[in-house]
């Protein structure tokens, strides 16, 4: 499921900012021959066959498993897994995954949940398979237009959000996020145009209101494009509740980084058409002053991409931030 690195949609004033990470090979994962024997038999017994070929996803940041699992009776399942005590922090990730996929709608662009193993020191998801790629890296349109399709049906069919997924608010869940720009005075006190990018950020509160479900994590390693041409979303583990539009400027990230005139993406898009740009240049701030405090960060031994693609977040979203304010 790993993209490729084909020909990025370059506009005439498209600027490409390279990524260092390798697509589709970021993640180093647990793997089926190394998980404890009767967890094996366990997810076998949920399948109802036994497994004869693993493929560990190489997509994401995270060493939880994940595995393509195919077996014996030809079927196949997407089966995630991590330890309560070795994996503790991504063990309470998937639980809480677990948690909002099975309080999504059947007709909302997911994976659906089939079963849930939450005992033995093991979470374990067992998730229906979905016959799929991941997108292109660089970006190419096609695939950009089926992720902002995508994220179109969600906002219809997740607003307002449903209750049973008890989500905290956006404000509430990135409220730490304005000072993020204190870290970036301290580290690069140089940095022009700081105190209006932090200025912006503090103004994130009303901007990003809303009772629409935001998955809050929308970027390539994310998504699947299905034969059709149709995208789901995966990793519904931090959703919060905000405005509709936000999930689509997340997304952008990373086309802008491979050289897309995702301005021009915005203005014809019906959910960011008529937001305003000053609503788009507080959540870039917003980000920015997050990427560049997270990529100073230790890097995880577990995660050795992880801060490599924090600060090539950041340096896109301040780069786009500062032509779309006109900023040297």
């Amino acid at each position: 499921m790993a993209g490729d690195r084909g020909a990025a949609c370059v506009t005439e004033d498209g600027r490409v900012i390279p990524s260092p990470i390798p697509t589709g090979r970021t993640a180093r994962r647990l793997e089926w021959p190394f998980l404890p024997p009767f967890l094996r038999q366990l997810i076998e017994q949920h399948c109802g066959s036994p497994v004869v070929d693993a493929a560990s996803q190489g997509a994401g940041f995270t060493p939880g498993f994940a595995s393509v699992l195919t077996c014996e009776d030809g079927s196949r399942h997407f089966v995630k897994a991590a330890s309560d005590k070795a994996q503790r922090m991504f063990a309470h990730s998937y639980r809480e995954e677990a948690r909002k996929l099975a309080s999504l709608p059947r007709s909302a662009p997911a994976a659906r949940l089939l079963w849930l193993h939450d005992a033995d020191d093991w979470v374990v998801l067992g998730l229906e398979h979905v016959e799929a790629r991941s997108p292109h890296r660089p970006w190419r349109q096609p695939d950009l237009d089926a992720a902002i399709a995508m994220l179109a049906r969600s906002a219809e069919v997740l607003t307002p959000a449903p209750a049973a997924m008890a989500l905290d608010t956006f404000a509430v869940e990135f409220a730490d996020f304005p000072g993020h720009w204190d870290h970036v005075r301290r580290t690069r006190p140089g940095l022009a145009h700081l105190e209006e990018g932090a200025a912006l950020a503090a103004g994130f509160r009303e901007v990003t209101a809303g009772d629409c479900v935001v998955h809050t994590d929308v970027r390539d390693d994310n998504i699947l494009i299905r034969p059709d041409g149709s995208a789901l979303l995966c990793d519904w583990n931090w959703p919060a509740r905000g405005a509709a539009w936000l999930d689509t400027v997340f997304l952008m990230i990373g086309p802008r980084g491979d050289g897309i005139d995702v301005d021009a993406v915005l203005a014809a898009t019906p959910l960011t058409a008529d937001v305003p740009a000053e609503h788009v240049d507080v959540v870039l701030a917003l980000l920015t002053g997050y990427f560049l405090r997270q990529s100073d960060e230790p890097v995880p031994p577990t995660s050795p991409h992880l801060r490599d693609v924090q600060a090539w977040q950041g340096e896109v979203t301040w780069d786009w931030l500062c032509e779309r304010r006109g900023w040297a």
